[in-house]
């Protein structure tokens, strides 16, 4: 296959994906710029619980991943190990949706000794129940998910996100603000409304492939979720040190102010979306690696993995010039407070400095993925955010009194590092690997 070849299949096979990872995001996107409207505390209180929410829920989905690159490089006439994929996964994801949603109960009764204020701490607390319970049927439809896009299907999840975040946004409409008979429950008719939407979104998904899915067993195999688990953990670790390191960001910036963190929240909501993208850019190039894998093919591999990093690249580009430009245009969607307006658009501008960045290291952990090499990436993940952005990140706010623009520049750096050493490392893999 030519280059040309290689991008058009990869941007044919990663929109779909993009689509439905921005799924997920522009549930919390709708949900900021809705609650922004209630005023400071809830929208503060609304990043409060997304920092420990967003740990747990990438860490499921960073999980899920597993079943992509199994289903992908397995023979596709081998319908009876793809099931045993598919069955073992349900099993792993059921599970880990009951474990994900028991560790954000428990933590929702806590987060007054994070040093919040009061009011934000209350708040939060009740919304990050509903939100870790809505878990529980978005890990049932990342299975399925995952499985048709092992499949090369990633058409299927993208028209189920879509019409599940247009639920959401209907259902956001109605609960946070009592409108259409419904009663006004404000912040947690947010969480509520996002519950509804994902019960629907994994009723839609098993009933869309229910075709791709003839034969399936309520049963599993302990050495098949081993098998799974060993690529997934260390995959939703990954996300773990990166998001968990934005969440500690988040708690730091907390400690400045209500006003400090209402800014991060919406910056980091814009940031997040193409951050999102390249993720499903990423999910696409695992697929690609996977096939190529099964095919022992290294020629295409390695072309098939520099042309993503390539797609990606100019991707994030396009975003940091948006970014720029709409700087002090993005943040008035979501608050009329003048002094969150400000601390977001100046925030705005270092977030279109990493982005490139951004996109290379979460495409370098997708084709890494695709090789089904995740140990080497996730400590390098957890050294370049644990051990040189959150510290830096410290450093820089309260010592050198850069505030909130500090702790973004660390994470800057942090990503910056992280994308460096994902591409390098492909390249010398993807180089010395042997069919």
């Amino acid at each position: 296959m030519t280059l040309k070849e290689h991008l058009r299949k990869n941007i044919v096979l990663a929109l779909p994906v993009i689509i439905g990872q921005l799924g997920h995001i522009m549930v919390s996107v709708a949900d900021s710029l809705m609650v922004g409207r209630l005023g400071v505390v809830p929208l503060a209180a609304a990043t409060f619980a997304g920092t420990f929410y967003y740990v747990l829920m990438l860490f499921g989905i960073g999980v899920s991943y597993s079943i992509t690159p199994k289903v992908a490089s397995a023979d596709v006439k081998d319908h009876e190990k793809l099931l045993k994929y598919l069955e073992n996964g349900f099993f792993m994801n059921l599970a880990l949706g009951l474990i994900l949603f028991s560790i954000g109960y428990v933590v929702s009764h806590f987060l007054h000794l994070f040093g919040q204020e009061e009011p934000v701490a209350e708040a939060a607390g009740s919304y990050l129940i509903v939100m870790c319970g809505s878990l529980i049927p978005l890990m049932i439809f990342q299975t399925f998910r995952q499985y048709a896009e092992g499949l090369s299907d990633t058409f299927s999840p993208m028209i189920v996100s879509v019409l599940a975040n247009l639920l959401n946004v209907l259902f956001n409409y109605m609960l946070i603000y009592g409108k259409l008979g419904a009663p006004a429950l404000g912040l947690n008719g947010a969480g509520i409304a996002t519950l509804i939407a994902r019960i629907i979104m994994f009723i839609l998904m098993i009933w869309w492939i229910r075709k791709k899915c003839i034969g399936f067993k309520w049963g599993f195999e302990w050495l098949g979720i081993k098998e799974l688990l060993k690529i997934g953990v260390p995959s939703g670790l990954q996300y773990v040190f990166e998001v968990g390191a934005f969440a500690t960001a988040a708690i730091m910036v907390g400690w400045i102010s209500a006003e400090a963190l209402a800014a991060h929240n919406i910056a980091l909501n814009l940031a997040a979306i193409s951050y999102m993208a390249a993720t499903g850019l990423a999910a696409a190039s695992t697929i690609r690696i996977g096939n190529q894998m099964g095919l022992k093919d290294r020629r295409n591999l390695r072309i098939a993995g520099f042309s993503s990093f390539g797609l990606v690249a100019v991707f994030m580009a396009a975003c940091s010039l948006l970014f720029i430009v709409l700087r002090d245009y993005l943040p008035s969607l979501y608050i009329d407070d003048m002094q969150v307006q400000q601390t977001a658009s100046t925030l705005l501008i270092i977030a279109a400095a990493f982005q490139v960045s951004d996109g290379v290291q979460a495409v370098g952990l997708g084709v890494l993925r695709g090789l089904q090499d995740v140990r080497i990436p996730t400590l390098v993940t957890f050294i370049s955010y644990w051990l040189v952005a959150i510290p830096s990140g410290y450093v820089f706010a309260f010592y050198f009194n850069w505030g909130v623009n500090g702790v973004w520049y660390a994470l800057s750096l942090g990503l910056t590092l992280a994308g460096i050493f994902n591409m390098w490392r492909f390249n010398r893999l993807s180089k010395k690997i042997a069919f």
